[in-house]
């Protein structure tokens, strides 16, 4: 220390208020105890940099040291700190602190402006602690190992099953759960429900669920998902390798090699870093010895060795290489014997690292042990294995390593190959565990009674009706005996009179159906195939055909009853009749079909109420099921009208698109809507991806309106993007972060560009001319948001979003009429959403292609202001003709009763044209 002052004899706090800090001349203090309001920091060392020059300050910067020789952010977070106390308590600036750290006393210098929002979070959260009246919350994390009170908290969690005891669960999914009233492990457990994998996604890893970790803690049984079973072809080498993570060093490598009955472990130790060469040697050597070996470990750490030591020390050689290098030599070959047998040994163990099995990953989201974590200390005890240690793990064999390297005993040393060779040994009692795990399910044997396939399972719906089962069998007797159809029907029935009457009524015969009219069909001139007149008559027929008949103010049963007669033609020998137009194959007719289909289509109403309304109120006898056909009829009739719709739609200007989900036979699928402002169309693809919307508008030159969704960007057209899904996003962004203000200045940017372009629609609509005075304060807007000094990461993100869609947010400026919103397709996705509400959301795919034919039909008629019944009434397929002989008739209607009005008047009225 300088000028006298020793290191300790003082805190920062009174050094402040007692020296003055312009002539002080310390250079360098330790053990320094700075405080500042209810926060203190023991820092190792203050450095003191004088002034660079006259009338500036001296710059104070806190120095820590750490044993480490890899740093973490949290060494730098706590450098940080520091800086922030001591700026609190000189009340100056301190730019940066420095970190002296690892077996070379390096030092690394840390910029503390980087650090400083996230320092002050976590003060945040620490002055709200202190300030609180309850206790934090016990949270079990990777840092408990290294507390001294680890135990106590341990036994507080098992205490109340928190959640914190899964291994692997993050912060925000335990959060997320906590938001829904889950708290404990048991909670959790109820959670769970067994589902169907789909098709496509049985070639992708399996989801770990932690819901069903927790049943399997609650039930103590092991829970199988999928087929976990093994196939080790070949010698099994049990590997677990020990290292000091800081210096990148490995000093044993355990190796348990099975053959039939008969172990042998090998246990290679290095003293010195310069020993790692050698031992990776040696492992390679007892590699090429062994048949076809198949390596096994647990974790990533051993993947991690294997790729390290093969870039420090060299790879051996795989096949590929092996040709390689007989094909180069240039020795005979006799002398080339050697060098086959070395470069055959050397490919052996080549296969053997490049397949190696990480065993982690065969459990990974497949075995669920009824333990707190995947760890191989939990499995392998739930399995009956026990350590030698009790207090064997990871970290403690770090501290018996530096033990040995300090006193060089053997005791030390014994404890860590004993250690790594019981890893070895769990690690097999796991992987035979595993093995006999998937042959029981293969075999379908159910030897295992802790053992349960999740597949097997059958899910619970405790909101729906369901039949009650009971152990004891008069519960279930006296059960059905308070159905609604048992008492009914044996139980009212002999108390109530009335009832009784109306059962014995016999059910009453359907009444004829007396015909409205019945035609005699004019008889033919010649044969239908050959055109000979010589035909006489071969036999009489008759067809009914049931219809309606639309009046001015209501609807009328009406039945037509056609006569006719078949001929048979003398020269040819064929009998026909005439296909009349007044009917088709069916007995029903026009007008019965198009208004089921309009109440099935635009009402929305079941097609099997629709069917018994008519049978009701018409008197009529529609078979079961025969809306269906009738619906299926007339898709493929109006299938060219569908397709003239969709290509007028593909060479518009503009069109909205927007998705929405159903679910098909039980698998999810997407219904598609494009919209313009005439012409409406759905259909459906199996999958939420893009490809066949791309297919369809590849020639697209028009304005794509949608939201979002990243499909719609591999589209090469100009695009708006909805700026109401912006908004209502940010809009939900502020109510999660009330206090960010970063995000509130986007906001209120965003707004302030928005809130005039809205009003110019208003006054002008949506008119390029008047719009594109606005494209300046779009740039405006970019270049302000680019200079926020943005914290969160949700401003952050949203900043982002703003420039990744720049040339898509206000396309509406460039163009006339393009909206700047996507509620024209979401207008047209609520029919369908009524219809998936009326069918509960199920439905086949051949049913549904046929329902987005008839809707697309409707909307484009309710689009472009026509009667969808009118349409399906009139016999037309063409929407633009139907359109056209509509305006036809208004007009002639127009004229006939302005001319009637000019009679009534004497003439004075003149009719236009």
């Amino acid at each position: 220390m300088s000028n006298g002052l020793q290191a300790g004899e003082f805190s920062a706090a009174p050094l402040a208020a007692n020296l003055n800090l312009k002539t002080a001349s310390w250079r360098l203090a330790s053990e320094v105890t700075a405080s500042s309001k209810e926060l203190e920091s023991c820092i190792h060392a203050v450095e003191r940099v004088p002034p660079a020059g006259r009338g500036k300050a001296a710059l104070f910067v806190p120095i820590r040291f750490v044993t480490n020789n890899k740093l973490t952010k949290f060494d730098k977070l706590l450098v940080a700190f520091d800086a922030h106390i001591l700026a609190e308590t000189f009340k100056r600036d301190v730019t940066h602190g420095k970190i002296i750290h690892g077996d070379g006393f390096s030092t690394l210098k840390v910029k503390i402006s980087a650090l400083v929002g996230e320092v002050r979070k976590v003060v945040g959260k620490i002055s709200s602690l202190l300030t609180g009246n309850a206790p934090p919350d016990i949270i079990l994390n990777c840092h408990c190992p290294e507390c001294n009170y680890q135990k106590r908290c341990r036994e507080k969690a098992i205490e109340k099953y928190d959640l914190s005891l899964l291994g692997g669960m993050t912060e925000k999914e335990r959060k997320k759960l906590n938001n829904k009233g889950i708290f404990t492990v048991t909670q959790l457990s109820y959670t769970f429900r067994p589902r169907r994998r789909s098709k496509r996604l049985r070639d992708k890893q399996e989801k770990y669920h932690h819901s069903l970790k927790a049943l399997a803690i609650r039930e103590k049984k092991i829970h199988i998902v999928g087929s976990p079973e093994l196939h080790i072809e070949g010698t099994p080498v049990y590997l677990d390798v020990e290292g000091l993570p800081d210096r990148d060093f490995y000093y044993l490598i355990g190796m348990r090699i099975r053959q039939g009955d008969s172990v042998v472990q090998h246990s290679l130790w290095a003293d010195r870093h310069e020993d790692e060469d050698r031992i990776w040697k040696e492992f390679l050597d007892i590699l090429a010895t062994i048949e076809r070996p198949v390596l096994i470990h647990y974790g990533s750490y051993e993947t991690t060795f294997i790729k390290n030591m093969c870039s420090r020390y060299g790879a051996p050689y795989i096949p590929s290489q092996t040709s390689e290098v007989l094909k180069t030599s240039e020795v005979s070959p006799e002398k080339n014997a050697p060098l086959i047998a070395n470069t055959i040994k050397e490919s052996n163990a080549g296969n053997t690292l490049s397949s190696a099995l990480n065993f982690l990953s065969v459990i990974y989201g497949h075995v669920y042990f009824p333990v707190a974590s995947n760890g191989l200390k939990e499995i392998a005890d739930y399995c009956g294995f026990q350590w030698s240690e009790t207090l064997a793990s990871g970290l403690q064999s770090i501290v018996w390593r530096d033990n040995w390297e300090t006193s060089k005993e053997i005791a030390e040393r014994e404890k860590l190959i004993r250690y790594n060779a019981d890893d070895c040994e769990a690690l097999e009692i796991v992987t035979q565990r595993i093995n006999r795990l998937g042959h029981t399910q293969t075999e379908n044997k159910s030897e295992d009674t802790d053992v349960v396939d999740t597949s097997k399972l059958k899910r619970e719906y405790p909101q729906g009706f369901k039949r009650n089962t009971f152990i004891i069998p008069e519960l279930d007797s006296i059960n059905k005996a308070a159905y609604w159809d048992y008492q009914r029907d044996r139980v009212y029935l002999k108390t109530n009179l009335s009832l009784r009457k109306s059962s014995n009524k016999s059910p009453s015969t359907p009444n004829a159906l007396v015909p409205n009219q019945i035609i005699n069909c004019e008889p033919p001139t010649a044969c239908k195939y050959c055109n000979s007149a010589n035909i006489i008559r071969h036999s009489k027929k008759r067809k009914t055909v049931m219809d309606l008949k639309f009046m001015r103010n209501g609807i009328k049963r009406w039945i037509v009853h056609y006569i006719f007669d078949r001929y048979l033609c003398k020269d040819c020998g064929l009998t026909f009749s005439l296909e009349y137009t007044h009917w088709n194959r069916s007995r029903l007719g026009a007008g019965l079909m198009s208004y089921l289909l309009y109440q099935g289509i635009e009402l929305r109403l079941p097609l099997e109420t629709v069917e018994k309304s008519l049978n009701k109120l018409f008197g009529l006898e529609l078979g079961r099921r025969t809306a269906y056909r009738i619906k299926t009829y007339a898709s493929k009739t109006y299938e060219s009208t569908y397709s003239s719709i969709l290509k007028a739609l593909c060479s518009s200007t503009l069109i909205h698109a927007d998705e929405t989900k159903i679910s098909v036979e039980g698998a999810s699928w997407y219904v598609w809507v494009f919209a313009s402002m005439n012409e409406v169309v759905y259909f459906c693809t199996e999958t939420r991806e893009g490809d066949y919307t791309q297919s369809l508008l590849k020639d697209f030159k028009g304005v794509l309106v949608s939201d979002f969704y990243a499909a719609y960007d591999s589209i090469n057209c100009p695009q708006q993007k909805c700026l109401i899904h912006l908004i209502r996003d940010i809009n939900d962004a502020l109510y999660k972060n009330p206090y960010d203000n970063g995000l509130k200045q986007l906001a209120e940017g965003f707004t302030s560009l928005l809130r005039p372009m809205i009003e110019t629609i208003d006054r002008f609509g949506l008119k390029q001319y008047f719009l594109k005075k606005h494209l300046p304060s779009v740039d405006r807007f970019y270049k302000n948001i680019l200079h926020l000094d943005l914290v969160t990461e949700t401003a952050v993100k949203l900043r982002e979003r703003f420039d990744k869609n720049r040339g898509k947010l206000f396309t509406f400026l460039e163009f006339d009429g393009i909206p700047w919103n996507n509620n024209n397709a979401e207008h047209a996705v609520k029919p369908f959403a009524m219809l998936r509400k009326i069918i509960k959301g199920v439905t086949s795919e051949k049913g549904l292609r046929e329902y987005l034919i008839l809707l697309s039909i409707c909307e484009t008629c309710k689009y472009r202001g026509l009667d969808f019944l009118d349409f399906l009434r009139s016999g037309e397929k063409d929407i633009d003709v139907f359109a056209a002989s509509q305006q036809r008739r208004r007009r002639n209607t127009k004229i006939r009763q302005t001319s009637e009005v000019s009679e009534n008047l004497g003439g004075l009225v003149v009719p236009l044209t």
